[in-house]
């Protein structure tokens, strides 16, 4: 390995001042001698200094970057919401459709898209709302558009539009009325 190669980034940097702290912690009757807890500590972070100058394939573990496989029946509620979100659905309806049961649907989901399976139907239907008032050529009131996506407290719905969207849906619908002149 090139010692000058920056791809290691800032590691390389960090072993020299933390042998010396070492060295210094244990010169002597030094303080490192008298503290298992920062010996651990110090001889932890100088292992993981080392493991990560040296390549390999197992570094993006130690990264978190391990990425799991979404399991088949995550995919199934899904595709099932999609073509069934403008529907009457219950998370049962959803589970079934995906194989599995309410708990491991809520648990897959939760594991998966950091979201329950609602919060998740409750997105694509906001989005449609969305979708909607952008629409010029839609002439339904804000109140109706909510009611036809399942939305029945306006006054609610509207603090919620305006916290994921960052504007309220007379803001929304005006620009698609901009767009249509």
């Amino acid at each position: 390995m090139d010692p000058h190669d920056e791809s290691v980034g800032p590691t390389r940097h960090l072993i020299g001042p933390l042998i010396e702290m070492f060295a210094m912690g244990m010169r002597g009757n030094g303080p490192l001698l008298h503290s298992q807890i920062a010996m651990s500590y110090l001889t932890q972070t100088l292992a993981d200094l080392l493991v990560r100058l040296i390549p390999d394939r197992f570094l993006s573990r130690l990264n978190n970057n391990v990425r799991m496989i979404e399991p088949p029946s995550e995919s199934r509620a899904i595709d099932f919401m999609e073509a069934n979100f403008r529907q009457p659905i219950i998370t049962q309806m959803v589970a079934d459709a995906a194989g599995v049961s309410l708990r491991a649907l809520e648990k897959g989901f939760n594991t998966f898209k950091q979201t329950t399976p609602v919060t998740y139907l409750r997105a694509m239907r906001l989005r449609s709302v969305r979708q909607d008032l952008l629409d010029p050529f839609n002439h339904q009131s804000g109140s109706e558009v909510c009611l036809k996506w399942g939305f029945f407290h306006f006054g609610r719905f509207s603090a919620t539009y305006r916290a994921v969207y960052g504007e309220n849906l007379s803001e929304t619908r005006n620009c698609a009325r901009v767009v249509l002149k």
